[in-house]
């Protein structure tokens, strides 16, 4: 997907673009010729992040670091017949994490790498397409799977050298895929997919799937099988089981939104079950001045539940719920209830601002208490074609000391600040 930013964003769309943009990089058209085209694809973000607590067993007080990546390569598509193609892409990632690190120990602010990132070939029509190589992949809207985005640290997770940019999940690419498409944007549509990971901190995980989505215009309705193939030193990813079902849209109500999802898993390594849901509803005050979005959603993950390859997608806390919880203190997606409430308004075409609350309740990690409450206050703004500025204050209150989360219940303020640079 590509993002046009030689026109204003609207603000409806502002928050999606930033989710975007931080996935997808932006093209410029080099060639465009008798059905054939060449793209220059550049994506680039930096970011600058402050914690007053560290987490798990990292030393000293508080963090300040900083992120960047820059993606570029080169893609590119040729007509075979009017309505067949075969398409094409590579490209580089360069990134790096400087300063302490972060605060819950990912990276320890040495990390430096540049390597090949996509490289992919696909074949389409107007109702298949079929690619190989290295790609990015996404089902719904990331609840289970979202790229192979985690980037953990060489320094801290010895094997798992990928480069730093923990936040900014400079590296979402599956190492190897197979991914075939059928049907088009509306009606009954699915993806047959195989999947194999070469991230260390994944486990190395191989998996195959299918999911089926029948597209209305009250909304998408959606199921997922996804069975684990093969896990380096993780047993119960070998011969794992997940089927889903899904909703999201708006049901026919203009300025509804809905959004659901039940998974249930059963672990390759024994009959033990787990499940995972949540429940999301949204309303837009569209006559209202800035137009707010007030939003309510309730997830349930069970104790052992795997989350797979959760990511973020459509915007702040999804999935990645509470900017300093999520990402550093935990709970990591699973063995907790979460309360969200989000608030989002538009002052401008251009500017978004927004408040999100998060109340962690039977919340384990790594089988330690990590209940508590946090709230991140934010913003959206496209400066020009070519930057966006997000500045985003988060204050996390554990609920008790918990020598495995962090060595106090001290309220922890946050701050990060980003810079996506379209070109």
């Amino acid at each position: 997907m590509r993002l046009n930013f030689k026109r204003k964003l609207s603000a409806v769309t502002l928050g999606a673009a930033v989710a975007l943009a931080s996935g997808s990089a932006s093209a410029y058209n080099l060639y465009s010729e008798n059905g054939s085209e060449l793209n220059l694809d550049i994506e680039a973000i930096v970011g600058t992040f402050s914690s007053e607590e560290n987490y798990f067993g990292k030393t000293g007080k508080g963090s300040t670091w900083q992120e960047a990546y820059l993606k570029a390569g080169f893609s590119g598509s040729k007509a075979v017949t009017d309505n067949n193609a075969i398409y094409g892409g590579i490209n580089f990632v360069s990134s790096g994490t400087w300063g302490d690190g972060d605060a819950g120990g990912n990276t320890d602010g040495s990390e430096r790498r540049t390597a090949l990132e996509d490289a992919y070939v696909g074949y389409r029509t107007d109702m298949i397409d079929i690619s190989f190589g290295s790609q990015n992949f996404t089902i719904g809207d990331g609840f289970l799977i979202n790229g192979d985005s985690l980037n953990l640290g060489e320094g801290v997770f010895p094997g798992s050298d990928r480069g730093g940019a923990y936040w900014l999940a400079a590296r979402k690419a599956f190492d190897k895929t197979a991914i075939v498409r059928i049907g088009g944007e509306e009606g009954l549509r699915g993806d047959l997919f195989w999947l194999d990971s070469d991230n260390t901190a994944q486990a190395e995980m191989e998996l195959g799937g299918l999911n089926i989505e029948y597209v209305t215009d009250k909304g998408t309705f959606g199921g997922t099988y996804i069975k684990g193939l093969d896990a380096t030193g993780n047993a119960a990813r070998n011969g794992q089981k997940t089927v889903s079902v899904r909703y999201q849209g708006s049901a026919g109500v203009e300025n509804l939104f809905l959004s659901a999802e039940y998974v249930d898993q059963s672990q390759g390594d024994s009959s033990a079950d787990a499940n995972a849901w949540y429940t999301e509803a949204g309303w837009t005050f569209a006559d209202v001045t800035w137009a707010p979005q007030l939003t309510y959603r309730y997830t349930n993950y069970d104790e052992g539940f795997d989350s797979l390859f959760f990511g973020f997608n459509r915007g702040y806390g999804t999935w990645f719920q509470g900017e300093v919880a999520a990402n550093y203190g935990g709970p990591f997606g699973s063995s907790a209830n979460i309360h969200h409430v989000s608030l989002k308004a538009f002052p401008s075409e251009t500017l978004a601002v927004g408040a999100l609350w998060f109340d962690f309740n039977d919340s384990t990690t790594f089988g330690a208490n990590s209940e508590g409450q946090e709230l991140d206050i934010y913003a959206e703004w496209v400066v020009n074609d070519h930057l966006i500025i997000s500045p985003l204050i988060g204050i996390y209150s554990p609920d008790s000391d918990n020598t495995a989360q962090t060595s106090s219940n001290s309220d922890n303020v946050y701050a990060q600040v980003l810079a996506i640079v379209p070109f």
